[in-house]
């Protein structure tokens, strides 16, 4: 095509870049392409368009920083999935105000219009160049580029190393906002500079801007942190610890409840519970071989007798050496082992996060010891009994992946490809669509993870399938085969909600601290209209309680309509409304947290209604 051509069609397509070969390169690029070459251009609402949209949004913010603080010097600013951020130095220590100043010079930046130019340079030429900028983190990264030239891109005499591609001119940004402040430690290591990080977003519409602001702002009114601290759910002691968990007596029943729901499933499906101990002689985990590939997320050893024992990071080898107590047949497999067991694992203190990042956590753990042929069927059942549970809590959207062979791995090839396809297999004949997640297996064994979505379609990674070869073979574990003699057992490692803290986290959030009634810790109130109705409200919430249903009553000297906001802020599903009417008559008026009027009734349909919703986990 000839270019006078190609430049229209450029041009009336709204193309940012273009794609030749698979290399993204700028516009400008195409003077020096040959026009025979097969092009493919870059346009919204393509995510490529997106990343090249918002990383030249992060350019002109390091721009105006520059211009507002000119002693910064800048590390990096990619593009991400939400948007964007740069990573700076700098003397001054920024507030939400600044980002306000910040946006307006980029306001000011942008309508200048003024082109991204691309210059490519010798690699001595930049270092030279960024050294006498001052920009010290440049420098360093240049000195890891192993090219001898390089690319940096100058806009209105701000200059910036990069690859590129930008967009052609800044006034092609027309969307675009600052978030957030945060630290960030130079390459992520707490042993260098902290850094300030600025968090900010870009879009090609303001109508797209304004969709997302929204979205975000609801994630905000959803944030499990502050629900929990609104519900009194649970707590986080700096004074016991970081990323240590005290459950509140109203989360510790929603905890309880999740608990014994689980456990009676797990019953219902043949699993033996168990109980392990916290720690273990250190030992137990060079055999594991946690030591040699799970080492910085365990803690250091603690001597107990001249003997080194390490707080557990995992279940499986308690649950191996209650196998091996006894002699096992193949009669008695699949032995099913599940517990509710507490984990401790090293988190840095930069990414502990509420319930969702945290030090000690239980999971709902389980290890299946079966035989070679019965491998495909436990696994089956496993999606089965998973899906089952995730459903029973809200969850009925989900991505499946299946996780393969990682870099550092132990055991044979063989067992490897066996253990792949068990599970590629069970995931095919359910007829369920995944994705591989090239190199994600465990170090033992590969992998299926179920990643939810919660009711803002966010992912989150709970559930997961793992196949072991491995540890059987560590831990010489056997059973008695129909021959007479021993065979190695194939191990299943299994976790429905992941850990514990982590799914409650999550339902805070998916549910908006408005759980469902067999979940919720009060699932009715009582409120009095006067105190001349008192004597009939507690007879009413006696009858409740004795059936079994967790409430409470508010007989205080308040008005009617402050006790209903102040249960619906609680979030309290449903409210028996008592007044002198409802206390002649011996029946109640009942409304739900949104509002609306249910009905006149007496107590024992109540109780019938809400034992058949507790019962059906509506």
């Amino acid at each position: 095509m000839p270019l006078a051509e190609l430049q229209k069609l450029i041009t009336d397509s709204k193309a940012l870049a273009i794609n030749l070969e698979g290399n993204l390169l700028d516009l400008s690029a195409l003077k020096d392409i040959n026009p025979e070459s097969t092009i493919g251009l870059i346009q919204p609402p393509s995510k490529e368009a997106l990343e090249i949209y918002r990383h030249s949004t992060s350019h002109v913010l390091a721009h105006a920083v520059k211009e507002l603080f000119p002693d910064a010097r800048f590390a990096i600013g990619p593009a991400t999935e939400e948007g964007f951020y740069y990573d700076i130095d700098m003397s001054h220590t920024l507030t939400p105000e600044d980002l306000l100043e910040i946006e307006k010079k980029m306001s000011q930046l942008i309508k200048k219009n003024s082109p991204f130019i691309r210059k490519t340079m010798g690699k001595g030429d930049a270092l030279e160049l960024f050294n006498s900028k001052g920009e010290s983190y440049k420098v360093e990264i240049l000195q890891e580029i192993q090219d001898a030239e390089v690319t940096v891109y100058e806009e209105d005499g701000f200059v910036d190393l990069c690859r590129g591609p930008h967009l052609p001119r800044t006034g092609m940004i027309k969307a675009f906002k600052l978030l957030s402040i945060a630290g960030a430690y130079w390459r992520g290591d707490e042993k260098n500079k902290m850094l300030q990080r600025i968090y900010g977003t870009a879009f090609f519409t303001k109508d797209e801007l304004k969709a997302h602001l929204d979205f975000l702002e609801e994630i905000k009114k959803r944030d499990h942190r502050r629900l929990a601290k609104e519900l009194d759910l649970f707590s986080i002691n700096e004074d016991i610890g970081s990323g240590l968990i005290l459950w509140h007596p109203a989360g510790a029943t929603i905890r309880r409840t999740i608990e014994d729901f689980w456990r009676q499933e797990h019953e219902r499906a043949n699993y033996s519970i168990l109980y392990t101990p916290h720690i273990a002689r250190l030992n137990l985990w060079q055999t594991s071989g946690h030591l040699d590939f799970y080492r910085e997320n365990m803690y250091s050893p603690m001597d107990i007798d001249n003997v080194s024992y390490e707080l557990k990071p995992m279940n499986c080898p308690f649950h191996i050496s209650i196998y091996k107590s006894s002699l096992k047949s193949y009669r008695q497999l699949p032995i099913r082992y599940a517990e509710l067991g507490t984990v401790y694992r090293y988190e840095r203190s930069g990414v502990l996060h509420g319930l969702m990042r945290v030090r000690g956590f239980t999971q709902d753990d389980a290890h299946i010891f079966c035989s070679e042929d019965q491998l495909d069927n436990e696994i089956l059942n496993l999606l089965d009994f998973t899906l089952f549970i995730l459903s029973t809590f809200g969850f009925s959207s989900y991505d499946i992946y299946l996780s393969t062979r990682p870099e550092k791995y132990v055991g044979s090839l063989d067992n490897w490809e066996k253990a792949t396809e068990a599970l590629k297999k069970a995931i095919e004949l359910k007829g369920l669509p995944y994705k591989i997640d090239p190199g994600e297996g465990v170090f033992y064994g590969p992998k299926i993870d179920i990643k939810i979505k919660d009711s803002l379609n966010r992912s989150w990674q709970c559930s997961t399938i793992q196949v072991d070869f491995n540890l059987p073979d560590r831990f010489d574990v056997t059973y008695r085969g129909k021959d007479g003699k021993e065979h190695r057992p194939i191990m299943i490692h299994r976790a429905l909600m992941g850990s514990l803290e982590r799914f409650f986290g999550v339902l805070i959030e998916h549910y908006k601290g408005a759980f469902p009634l067999w979940l919720s810790p009060i699932q009715v109130i009582v409120l009095t209209i006067s105190e001349k109705v008192s004597d009939f409200a507690k007879a009413v919430y006696a009858n409740i309680r004795q059936s079994g249903i967790r409430v409470e009553i508010n007989e205080e000297n308040e008005k009617i309509g402050f006790k209903i906001r102040e249960a619906t802020l609680k979030k309290i599903p449903y409210q028996v409304i008592i007044g002198e009417k409802e206390s002649l008559e011996g029946k109640i008026t009942l409304r739900s947290r949104k509002g609306d009027n249910l009905g006149y009734m007496n107590v024992d349909e109540l109780i019938e209604m809400l034992k058949k919703q507790i019962n059906d986990k509506v």
